[in-house]
C-alpha cells in the first residue's frame, strides 16, 4: 500500500504539491508563534513551557518489623 501511495504521488506531482501546501498551511495556522499570516486564521496550540525541576522521588514499600518509615529511610 505504501508503495502504491508513493507511486501515485510520483506520477501525480500536482496532487503532491497541493498536499504539501495544505500541510504547510496547517502547520502555519497551528504554530505557537505570533506570526502575522495575513489571510490565514491563527489558532495556535497552547505550549506549556514550565520545566519540572522537582526532586525525583521513588516510593519503595518494604517490611522491617519494629522499625518506623523514618528509620528505614
Amino acid at each position: 500500500m505504501l508503495n502504491k501511495s508513493i507511486k501515485f504521488l510520483i506520477e501525480n506531482k500536482l496532487v503532491a504539491v497541493i498536499l504539501l501546501a495544505l500541510f504547510v498551511g496547517w502547520g502555519i495556522v497551528n504554530a505557537p508563534f505570533n506570526w502575522e499570516t495575513g489571510i490565514l486564521p491563527t489558532d495556535p496550540v497552547a505550549v506549556d513551557a514550565i520545566p519540572d525541576i522537582g526532586e525525583n522521588q521513588q516510593i519503595v514499600f518494604t517490611k522491617w518489623q519494629g522499625r518506623s518509615p523514618q528509620d528505614i529511610e
